[in-house]
């Protein structure tokens, strides 16, 4: 059953289910490499967290996505105050290098870190407004702006599974990916070993039988946009050249990969609602309004 509602009963029993799952692997992995030896003052590794949610008014697919209203909202407020939600993040801004996106952000009551129209995606504008940021932080969670239903359990996730994981410096969220949605190369895939550690994304379906049709048996991973990162990590991503995969495919995470970092990911339960284009912002719409979540 997707996770469409925070105050639904079966919804957190679903999400603890996951998180629980997801979190104990990580446990094991971190008590195997001595999780002690990277522990803080505070006891808790990886303490401090930010959830940062990138947005730029310019885009090749949808110009002023941050901006475009669902049901009476900005699909960014509506990002923000799912954010705000999350129980992990000690604070939640907007990194923009647009005054009409920052503008509105103000007017909803979200702080706004003003960045450079130089960055070349979000984690970049992740990692130049922790720069400007007066408090110090071990985590940074990269918020998607387009994922205006995103579940604050998912946050708590992905922060839970990158401080359990010692040996990991970003950690993601994926889920069931569905059968329609198996040659859209707006829809990300993702396959993961048998630690959790991520293996591979991309636009086309991964894997590829022989056949070249979807295996319906077969459990294909769609990625959710959200991911965190250690922020020893995040202040050298920028500098490590683009990788042959990460330029082919498009896709930011594979220069992690690429260049031997490890990435954790957990599986969770989640109808993912991403807006691609002007056409997602009715779908979401439609969606809300059969489940009164207007």
């Amino acid at each position: 059953m997707p996770i469409c509602s925070s105050s639904s009963s079966s919804s957190f029993s679903s999400t603890k289910s996951w998180i629980l799952h997801g979190l104990a692997v990580g446990a094991a992995v971190a008590v195997a490499l001595g999780a002690h030896a990277y522990l803080g003052r505070s006891g808790k590794f990886r303490s401090r967290v930010i959830g940062i949610i990138p947005a730029r008014f310019a885009s090749t697919r949808f110009q002023g996505k941050p901006l475009a209203q669902i049901l009476g909202k900005p699909m960014i407020q509506r990002t923000w105050e799912r954010a705000k939600l999350a129980e992990t993040l000690d604070q939640v801004v907007v990194a923009t290098d647009d005054e009409k996106i920052a503008e509105c952000c103000r007017g909803f009551g979200a702080e706004v870190i003003m960045t450079s129209e130089s960055c070349r995606n979000g984690t970049e504008r992740c990692n130049e407004a922790l720069q400007k940021l007066d408090k110090k932080y071990d985590i940074v969670v990269n918020i998607q702006g387009d994922e205006p239903l995103i579940e604050p359990e998912i946050i708590d996730g992905i922060v839970k599974a990158l401080q359990a994981a010692p040996d990991a410096v970003f950690s993601t969220a994926v889920t069931s990916l569905k059968p329609e949605d198996a040659f859209d190369p707006n829809r990300v895939k993702c396959v993961v070993d048998n630690r959790g550690y991520a293996i591979y994304f991309s636009r086309g379906l991964i894997p590829y039988n022989k056949s070249g049709k979807v295996n319906p048996q077969f459990p294909y991973l769609l990625h959710l946009g959200i991911q965190s990162y250690d922020t020893k990590f995040l202040k050298i991503y920028p500098e490590l050249t683009p990788t042959p995969l990460q330029l082919e495919e498009d896709l930011e995470q594979l220069k992690v990969l690429e260049n031997g970092y490890k990435m954790k990911v957990i599986k969770v339960d989640h109808e993912a609602h991403g807006v691609d284009t002007p056409e997602d912002v009715e779908k979401i719409e439609q969606f809300m309004r059969e489940r009164n979540m207007a």
